[in-house]
């Protein structure tokens, strides 16, 4: 590990020999934790390390299985909140830096940042560990670590830190200066297959970026430094995230749900969507990937409607960044993207329904429909931007496609349909238009339906007449940009 070089050993705790009175008094606040216990487990710790320091003169390769035991105890106890005020009390964070920098045991580097993880739930103990500037130096170069494992602890404890809005401005700002942070994750994302390690490092990524949109930007623009060297080391932030989700769909497809949202971030600033779609970017790929994740993966034939409840933290990003791309790519509509967009309308349609025969039921949580159904609203509001974008134009080679799916039936046509109105009014017009020269019957159907649900935000007679002559003399700009759709992450409260 690159760290810096302590000048001495860490200091050994305060001196606690007046204090081992009663039974009682050795308990740790309210725990069965012994104070005498976890101050002897620590003076060893630091007796090892001075001892294979002098005698070797390259710091600290060897930790017995008796001692690991032991530090792997202070390390669930460090949960407690009393043992991590305690071990605050004791510096036990500038014990475990001197540790850390000393160690050449990837064990004990694990173990060391695994209680400062743990200590670092609580806000005043996180607070006291943030504070120390030399840790936080240190614990942003481990993030060039090779050991997947201490990878994994030093990047829980960065996003347990900056979830602490108390503490999280400082990181912030470390993570800004530190022009290796980025290229670390980067270079984690691309080259690891460590399922729970990706995961953590796409939370991390994704809760930086939500945090510091400033941050995000600089991550896309490069390297601050401007030497050759730089820029040939520097990886491009949205292919590594991209990479990692691609790996983390095979393992495990719940895990992606951080990944889509840091990725649906990037679209939401210009600098974003000029790194996707240029001819260097990933934005061809990141459609094709988005596609089949949501026509492959998610709201499938056999599931319930219900699956919208599970599967909305995914499919909100997925279907954002589809619509984000599809107004700047040149890129071909799907069948099946459609057939899934009809479907998830239609599941979300039933949803509501079942909502609505449940609203007067005692057994209920106490909350109201719109309270408990806000993100499945935020789910369809993006579905039904995205669809009424690819509708109105639609070819009739892909209508065709449709109507020969089974599954698309005409009760999910007309629920889904019938979502769009009346903000989409124009789409469904034109796409009528399109449905009545191949199968005129369901357009029929359709146009009825609508036109019962809400014959007062119809469009005028004269619009429609123009509409179903010729949908292509519209010009673009006449139909919701895709890329205004509403942003999960900031969605409505």
């Amino acid at each position: 590990m690159d760290s810096p070089q302590m000048d001495r050993n860490p200091s050994p705790p305060p001196d606690r020999e007046d204090e081992t009175g009663e039974e009682e008094d050795d308990a740790i606040g309210d725990t069965v934790y012994s104070k005498h216990w976890l101050f002897s487990t620590l003076t060893r710790l630091i007796q090892m390390v001075s001892e294979q320091d002098s005698e070797e003169g390259e710091g600290l390769t060897e930790l017995s299985d008796e001692l690991e035991e032991e530090l792997c105890k202070v390390w669930d106890m460090a949960m407690d909140k009393d043992v991590a005020g305690f071990l605050q009390e004791f510096k036990t964070p500038d014990i475990l830096l001197g540790v850390i920098a000393k160690s050449h045991n990837p064990r004990l580097t694990e173990i060391c940042i695994g209680i400062l993880g743990n200590m670092a739930c609580f806000p005043d103990t996180c607070m006291f560990i943030s504070q120390n500037d030399e840790l936080g130096a240190v614990l942003l170069l481990l993030l060039g670590d090779s050991d997947p494992p201490t990878l994994l602890e030093t990047c829980r404890l960065l996003l347990t830190c900056v979830s602490q809005p108390d503490v999280s401005p400082l990181w912030l700002q470390r993570i800004q200066q530190q022009s290796a942070t980025c290229n670390n994750l980067c270079f984690i994302m691309c080259s690891s297959t460590n399922v729970d390690l990706l995961i953590k490092v796409g939370e991390l990524v994704d809760k930086l970026f939500d945090e510091d949109e400033e941050l995000m930007k600089s991550w896309l623009s490069g390297p601050t430094s401007k030497s050759d060297q730089d820029k040939d080391t520097h990886q491009d932030v949205a292919s590594a995230l991209l990479e990692a989700a691609v790996q983390l769909r095979k393992e495990s497809p719940k895990a992606l749900e951080a990944y889509l949202h840091a990725l649906q971030l990037l679209t939401t600033v210009d600098e974003g969507m000029q790194n996707l779609v240029s001819d260097e970017g990933c934005g061809v790929s990141l459609w094709k990937v988005v596609c089949e994740v949501v026509c492959e993966d998610l709201c499938q034939l056999d599931d319930p409607p219900l699956i919208l409840q599970e599967q909305k933290e995914l499919l909100a990003p997925a279907l954002a960044i589809l619509s984000a791309l599809y107004s700047n790519l040149q890129t071909n509509i799907s069948s099946e993207l459609v057939a899934s967009l009809l479907r998830i309308l239609y599941f979300h349609h039933e949803n509501q329904r079942e909502l609505h025969q449940e609203s007067e039921d005692p057994l209920t949580d106490g909350k109201t429909d719109e309270e408990r159904d806000v993100q499945l609203q935020v789910l369809a509001d993006i579905a039904a931007e995205l669809l009424s974008t690819l509708i109105t134009h639609l070819p009739r080679g892909i209508v065709s496609e449709l109507l020969k799916m089974d599954h698309l039936t005409e009760k999910i046509w007309v629920s889904a349909i019938k979502t769009l109105l009346p903000q989409h009014s124009t789409s469904v017009l034109c796409f009528i238009s399109t449905l009545t020269e191949v199968e005129p019957k369901l357009a029929d159907v359709i146009k009825k339906e609508c036109s019962s649900a809400s014959e007062s935000n119809e469009p005028e007679p004269e619009t429609r007449r123009r509409v179903s002559i010729s949908c292509q003399q519209y010009d673009n700009e006449s139909f919701p940009s895709a890329v205004t759709v509403m942003n999960p992450s900031v969605g409505p409260e």
